[in-house]
């Protein structure tokens, strides 16, 4: 099964690394010159990667009510992330606040993990590639379009980005 990701931020790239782990064959787009452009200037570029609380005192630190997203982390906490940097050879530390950040103080380290990741699950990272319509036929959907024009099939559709507007098309896939 041919997965596409829209964004290559630290959502899309985890995506995507799941995705391919699962057995997909995964291409992540990014409209940007490369990934996680924003991840590098979190934590004033040391990247605030998560917290040391456990799940449940996590949750209840969340503003508003925090507990929709019990079910999203009973697959993936916040040690798991951290497994995940170790992993790659990166260690962390617990500073103030419960706040954990690379031991080397660079958000480019954590960004190098993903990469790292990326490129050991056989992930296509496309960059400068803006999606603009998701492709449907006959009911289902079978990619993107890209605004050079270009189409890229897929039979999944991950988007993990921030749109700014979505068509009455994007939407109705949503909810499919």
């Amino acid at each position: 099964m041919k997965t596409v990701v829209i964004g290559g931020g630290p959502s899309g790239m985890m995506a995507a690394i799941t995705a391919a782990s699962k057995g997909d064959t995964v291409v992540l787009l990014e409209k940007e010159k490369s990934l996680g452009k924003k991840l590098l200037i979190t934590g004033k570029g040391r990247c605030n990667i998560t917290s040391s609380l456990d799940m449940s005192e996590f949750i209840s630190n969340i503003p508003g009510n925090g507990k929709f997203l019990y079910s999203c982390f009973e697959e993936f906490t916040n040690q798991d992330i951290i497994e995940f940097l170790k992993k790659h050879g990166l260690e962390v530390k617990n500073e103030r606040g419960n706040r954990i950040f690379p031991v080397t103080d660079k958000a480019q380290s954590v960004l190098d993990c993903f990469i790292e990741e990326l490129k050991e699950k056989n992930v296509n990272v496309r960059t400068n590639c803006e999606v603009v319509e998701i492709k449907v036929q006959n009911e289902e959907v079978v990619g993107v379009y890209l605004g050079s024009g270009e189409v890229v099939n897929g039979s999944k559709i991950i988007l993990a980005t921030r749109w700014k507007k979505l068509s009455q098309n994007w939407i109705r896939w949503f909810w499919l």
